[in-house]
């Protein structure tokens, strides 16, 4: 199968399910957002600082498979392909964890210091954008309660973990204050 069909020349894309909608469509926006968020976890893990979360990070992008999956399908979809419920248990006991060895926060930080550092922090602001995606497309069809739940959390979890990471290179996170 050749990777271009030329179907999309018009402006258009199919759903999972096979219909037709215009390429700034939400359910496009937000599973490319998602797509995208996909790919900055990919890149953190390529850093040497993560060779010990690159397991952890690896299930991350599974379960955004899985999102970009339902958001971008037009059909109901069975349960089985949902995210697993319990991972976000352990997204906020890998958070718990870190912020366990980090000093209270009380100003904001500006991202920087480090390559993976930042990365993080891109990572961040990207899954905070597929989370406003996904905000609206449920405004105007249901989606699973468990998506928004994993942004959310996962936009936490890569904040925490640029602090963590800031830690173990021994770098002075820079705190904007007014």
């Amino acid at each position: 199968m050749k990777i271009y069909t030329r179907k999309g020349d018009d402006g258009s894309t199919s759903l999972a399910g096979g219909t037709r909608v215009p390429k700034f469509h939400p359910r496009i926006d937000a599973c490319g957002s998602i797509d995208e968020l996909i790919s900055w976890i990919g890149h953190l893990a390529d850093f040497k600082e993560n060779e010990k979360r690159r397991h952890f990070l690896a299930t991350i992008q599974d379960q955004l498979m899985r999102c970009a999956f339902i958001v971008a399908s037009d059909n109901k979809i069975e349960d089985k392909y949902l995210p697993d419920r319990n991972f976000l248990q352990n997204i906020e006991n890998e958070i718990d964890t870190m912020e366990s060895g980090l000093l209270p926060i009380k100003n904001f930080i500006l991202p920087g210091g480090h390559l993976a550092v930042s990365g993080c922090h891109i990572a961040r602001c990207v899954c905070r954008r597929a989370e406003r995606s996904v905000a609206k497309l449920d405004s105007l069809e249901k989606v699973p309660d468990i998506i928004m739940k994993l942004l959310n959390r996962l936009a936490d979890y890569l904040f925490v973990l640029s602090r963590q990471l800031s830690l173990e290179l021994d770098i002075q996170c820079v705190k904007w204050t007014v």
